[in-house]
């Protein structure tokens, strides 16, 4: 679903967006209850004081004409600010309730989301930027509390005193009331018409934040190329139209969002006008005090108030709700397909993996892998390798669920690991991946991550095992040291070092190195690979790799070439076959052997 066709649809499903999002409320109705009883007794003070308000403006002119106050003025009085005191009372008490309902509410959504992106296929963050699954999590959440919070009970507020004040003002007046209610649908007309278009202006308001937000992420992660290429124009010329693309969709919203409020204001001046106009002639004919047209003012203003601040509250909920349609969205997005049930001890581990004439591909495109079929030995080491986009890393992606087969199967010890939970299977691979993922903790944590029990003997063994523990050492703070920003202050190379010490010390029975050693240097490559050899021991490993000088030894050697396996066997086999894989190997060692441009066409 694009942005434009979400944020048309976000607009055409109000109530059922607001009906969900009030559904998640249930669970602290308790407190709702307490705040909407604290409510109505604020409501019910607010509309009871200008009545006694009213009557002490009466004793005060009684008192005038008569040359002495009467007693009842001090109780009216004494009255009035003890309702306005206890109004202010139940008040603090209806916001404390309300935020703590909506916190627990906000808590849980985004403990949901959490949950829902860790069972979110790896498709879906492919599909889509990542600024805007951030904004999804971040921003319109926040927009949630905050328009919860000034929603919920204000709402409830705002009817209450627009149904006591109608009350009141007919009690007191219906003439004057008729001509108080008479602006009602006008304001009812203009607010109605207003939040019918606001609503999508909201929607993309916060689509293009997310755009936004995945700019900025995509600048910050790659400062250093866009730098080095001198492209700081051509970013900023980026940012620049997508921060105006935002800058239009907000001033849509807000303007939508802002004209009612000076349109209310202006009617409710209107009214005030005619109201006062009518009550002064009202208490020249004798049919109204001078205190009765107080109160009915006061109670017309109390009237006319709710009106404006439902339009307002219209307008906000119109941006909860899009901001709820954006996270129910993430929340609905199609999940890996169910595990089935299973234990830890029905797992093989060890076994033997078999792939069994296995297509996968991704729809409407052409299949990345086709027709796979080939099995691995417990113990065998596994190279795969071929040009960019053969199908290498899909390999594995399929191996380990990521991805699922769009036909045939793949088993391990015999058992089709479509029937393993993804969970219990993953927990027998060790990963060593290109991009080298180290978050924000110490070193001695982050080589820890697969085996968080590890005692420091291990976690050193495992450092000197992958020739990490030299500079860890040489580091003023050495295991300790905290590592932020993907891994800073260590060099591309020292934080593969750790990732590979990460997979020595998990000890997994499978393990998989896709370029582990694509971001070190010759003589660290060196060190590195007699380091995996160790690590290999014992375990079947599969090993993607551009650099064929780093799967000369591996058991076993499968070429792929768009998506299909060409050849398979040992590096000597297939050098004497002097096939692909002999063309692959002669042209990239050709400029090492003084032979460049050799065979370059088998390429």
């Amino acid at each position: 679903m694009t942005g434009q066709e979400e944020a048309g649809e976000t607009a055409h499903r109000f109530w059922a967006t607001a009906g969900r999002l009030l559904g998640l409320l249930r669970p602290f109705r308790l407190q709702m209850l307490g705040a909407v009883a604290a409510t109505c007794a604020f409501a019910g003070l607010n509309v009871a004081a200008p009545k006694y308000l009213g009557d002490a403006t009466d004793v005060v002119v009684e008192g005038i004409f008569q040359g002495s106050l009467d007693q009842r003025l001090g109780i009216l009085l004494a009255a009035v600010a003890t309702m306005y005191l206890f109004a202010s009372l139940f008040n603090w008490l209806q916001g404390a309730l309300t935020a703590r309902a909506v916190q627990g509410l906000m808590h849980g959504l985004r403990a949901s989301v959490e949950d829902k992106l860790h069972r979110l296929p790896s498709t879906y963050f492919r599909e889509r930027s990542r600024g805007d699954v951030l904004s999804r999590a971040t921003n319109d959440i926040d927009n949630i509390a905050q328009a919860l919070n000034q929603v919920l009970t204000q709402l409830i507020v705002s009817a209450l005193m627009l149904c006591g004040s109608l009350a009141m003002m007919l009690f007191i007046s219906p003439l004057l009331a008729a001509i108080a209610i008479a602006t009602v649908p006008v304001s009812t007309w203009i607010t109605v018409l207003v939040a019918r278009r606001s609503q999508e202006h909201f929607a993309r308001q916060w689509k293009e934040t997310g755009e936004l937000n995945g700019h900025v992420e995509e600048f910050i992660s790659g400062h250093e190329v866009i730098k080095a290429f001198g492209h700081q124009g051509q970013a900023t010329a980026v940012f620049s139209r997508s921060n105006g693309r935002l800058a239009r969709a907000a001033a849509k919203a807000q303007y939508s969002a802002g004209v009612v409020q000076p349109l209310m204001v202006l009617i409710s001046n209107l009214n005030y006008i005619a109201v006062a106009v009518v009550g002064a002639l009202q208490v020249i004919a004798g049919a109204m005090t001078i205190g009765g047209v107080q109160a009915f003012i006061q109670f017309s203003r109390l009237f006319t108030q709710p009106v404006g601040q439902i339009g307002g509250l219209l307008n906000v909920m119109q941006s909860c709700a899009a901001s709820a349609a954006r996270v129910f969205v993430l929340l609905d997005a199609a999940e890996d397909p169910q595990d089935p049930g299973g234990k830890a001890g029905g797992v093989p581990a060890g076994g033997r993996i078999a792939f069994h004439d296995v297509t996968f591909g991704y729809p409407g495109s052409v299949p990345a892998v086709r027709n796979l079929t080939f099995a691995v030995e417990p113990g065998q080491s596994v190279a795969i390798v071929g040009h960019t986009g053969a199908g290498k890393s899909t390999v594995v992606n399929l191996l380990m669920r990521f991805l699922e087969p769009s036909s045939g199967r793949i088993t391990m010890g015999g058992v089709d690991i479509a029937g393993i939970p993804r969970d219990l299977l993953r927990a027998h691979f060790g990963v060593v991946l290109q991009d080298s993922w180290l978050f924000a903790g110490t070193i001695r944590e982050n080589i820890a991550y697969g085996r968080p029990d590890a005692g420091d003997a291990a976690i050193v063994a495992a450092a000197e095992a992958t020739h990490a523990d030299r500079f860890i050492r040489s580091l003023p703070h050495g295991y300790g040291t905290e590592l932020d920003n993907g891994g800073e202050p260590l060099s591309q190379g020292q934080r593969q070092l750790i990732t590979i010490a990460r997979a020595q010390l998990a000890g997994r029975s499978v393990l998989v190195l896709d370029e582990a050693t694509s971001s070190v240097d010759s003589r660290t490559e060196l060190l590195i690979r007699k380091a995996m050899q160790r690590l290999r021991d014992g375990r079947t490993s599969f090993m993607i790799a551009h650099r064929l000088s780093t799967v000369r030894n591996a058991d076993l050697i499968l070429v792929m070439d768009h998506g299909r396996i060409v050849e398979q066997g040992t590096h000597g086999n297939l050098l004497a076959a002097n096939s692909y894989y002999a063309r692959l190997y002669n042209a990239q060692f050709a400029e090492r052997d003084g032979k460049a441009g050799v065979l370059e066409g088998g390429l």
